[in-house]
């Protein structure tokens, strides 16, 4: 049955490359840089073999950069954290690959397990700490690429930290 408000398309529409907008080379919105994340996270042969443990500070590692971006792999060996700071003019992307992490912020704290995602816009402020026993690996995707990481002072006790979920 054809009718004005059909719409068939003949053979095939990849064929006509013009209508097709082309995928992107490189992520360009929030949504892309967290799939992004994702591919890497799930993608153990690209980054396992790159981490390392230091029991005196944080180990980390530039994994990628891209027009305007970067991508970073971090490990945490328990107890370690990043003190509470923010990321300047970058938004960010952070995945838990391994282990757990604990995100703290003014409004309380939460868990992060592997395969949690968080995503913050600039000026976001928090500490990501190893509260538990075991190592933990994060992957961390900045745009525009990390260029300062402020360090600030606790703005609530630890006790109001606890008390509030986030």
């Amino acid at each position: 049955m054809n009718s004005d408000n059909d719409l068939q398309i003949a053979g095939d529409i990849l064929a006509v490359q013009h209508l097709l907008r082309p995928a992107p080379e490189h992520p360009e919105t929030v949504a892309e840089f967290a799939g992004l994340a994702r591919s890497i996270a799930a993608d153990r042969a690209q980054w396992e073999h790159l981490v390392e443990y230091d029991a005196s500070s944080r180990w980390y590692h530039r994994l990628r950069t891209g027009p305007g971006y970067e991508v970073w792999l971090l490990s945490w060996v328990p107890g370690q954290g990043s003190g509470l700071h923010d990321h300047g003019r970058s938004a960010g992307v952070l995945t838990v690959l391994d282990g757990e992490l604990t995100e703290r912020t003014e409004r309380g704290q939460r868990s992060l397990d592997a395969g949690a995602q968080r995503v913050f816009a600039p000026g976001y402020v928090h500490e990501v700490v190893n509260d538990s026993l075991e190592p933990a690996v994060s992957l961390h995707v900045y745009y525009p690429g990390l260029t300062e990481m402020p360090m600030h002072a606790a703005r609530c006790s630890p006790a109001a930290q606890d008390a509030v979920p986030a």
